[in-house]
C-alpha cells in the first residue's frame, strides 16, 4: 500500500491540547496525514488516541492547537461549518454504535437519508448493494443489530461508514474483540473499501497484525504526544524503547512496571 510522497496533506493536526480536570490527555499532539494515506495510530489504553480522533471530528472541543482539513482550520468553526465538515467523514466506533431500534438497512443508509429524501425501496437497494460488497447476505437487511454476531455488526458499521462515499474514513478499534480469522476479513474489507473510495484513512488499533495489514504509516502516541511516526515497514526498527515494547508486545519495559520480584516468583513456584 505504498503511497507517493508528493501527495498533498489532507489532515494537519498541530500542538493539540486537551485536559479533563487535572488530567492532561493531549499535551501537544502533532500528526500529518496525506491524501489517500492509510495511517494507524497506536498506543497504550487511555493514552489519548480516541480523544484525538474525537477532537478531529468535533465530538470533543480541543483546549488549544490547530486542526486543518485541506488547509481549512476546523477548531473554533461554527456548528453549521462543523456539520458540513462531518459530511466528509465516515466513521466506525469501537463497539459499532449501530442504532439498536433500527434494522440494518436503515442503519446503513441513516446518513444518506439525512442528506436526501430516499424512498424505502431505493434505500434498501443501496443498503443491499453495500452489504453484498461486504459479504453479508440479503436477509441481514431486515435484522436488528442484536441479532448479528460481533463480526457481522462490524461489517454493518463499515457499510454505514462508506455508504455516502466519504473522503475520510476513521476506524476506532475495528477488530477489537474479534477472532483472528474474522479480524483478517474485516481488515480486507477495510482495504477494499478504502481502495474503492480512494479515501484518506485514520485507524486506531491495538491489533498489530491488523496494523501490518492495513497501514501505510504508523504513529505512536505516548503521554499525549506522538513519539514516532513512519512507514509501517520501519516500526520494528525505530530505536525508541516505548515503540519497541508496544509493537513487539513485551510485558516489561518503559510502558509498564518493573518485572515481578524474583523472590515472590520463587516462593510461588515452591507452593505449586
Amino acid at each position: 500500500m505504498s503511497k507517493n510522497n508528493t501527495q498533498a496533506v489532507k489532515i494537519e493536526i498541530s500542538n493539540l491540547k486537551k485536559q479533563f480536570g487535572t488530567n492532561q490527555v493531549l499535551t501537544g499532539f502533532n500528526l500529518s496525514i496525506k491524501e489517500g494515506e492509510s495511517l494507524c495510530l497506536i498506543g497504550t489504553s487511555g493514552c489519548g488516541k480516541s480523544v484525538a480522533l474525537k477532537c478531529l471530528i468535533g465530538l470533543i472541543s480541543a483546549d488549544s492547537g490547530s486542526i486543518r482539513v485541506d488547509g481549512h482550520e476546523t477548531i473554533g468553526q461554527s456548528r453549521a461549518e462543523n456539520e458540513t465538515l462531518l459530511r466528509r467523514f465516515g466513521m466506525t466506533f469501537q463497539f459499532g454504535a449501530l442504532f439498536d431500534s433500527l434494522p440494518i438497512w436503515e442503519n446503513v443508509t441513516f446518513r444518506l437519508r439525512q442528506k436526501e429524501k430516499l424512498s424505502k425501496k431505493i434505500a434498501r437497494e443501496i443498503a443491499g448493494n453495500i452489504i453484498n460488497q461486504l459479504g453479508l447476505a440479503p436477509h441481514v437487511l431486515d435484522l436488528f443489530p442484536a441479532e448479528l454476531s460481533g463480526g457481522m455488526q462490524k461489517r454493518a458499521a463499515i457499510a454505514r461508514a462508506i455508504a455516502d462515499k466519504p473522503e475520510i474514513l476513521l476506524f476506532d478499534e475495528p477488530t477489537s474483540g474479534l477472532d483472528p480469522i474474522t479480524s483478517g476479513v474485516i481488515n480486507d474489507l477495510i482495504l477494499n473499501s478504502v481502495n474503492r473510495l480512494g479515501a484518506t484513512t485514520l485507524t486506531i488499533s491495538h491489533d498489530m497484525a491488523s496494523v501490518r495489514q492495513i497501514a501505510d504509516t504508523v504513529a505512536m502516541i505516548h503521554q499525549g504526544q506522538i513519539i514516532w511516526c513512519g512507514p509501517v515497514a520501519d516500526m520494528h526498527n525505530t530505536g525508541i524503547a516505548e515503540v519497541d515494547q508496544f509493537v513487539n508486545g513485551k510485558a516489561y519495559g518503559p510502558l509498564t512496571s518493573n518485572p515481578p520480584d524474583t523472590n515472590v516468583t520463587q516462593h510461588s513456584e515452591m507452593l505449586v
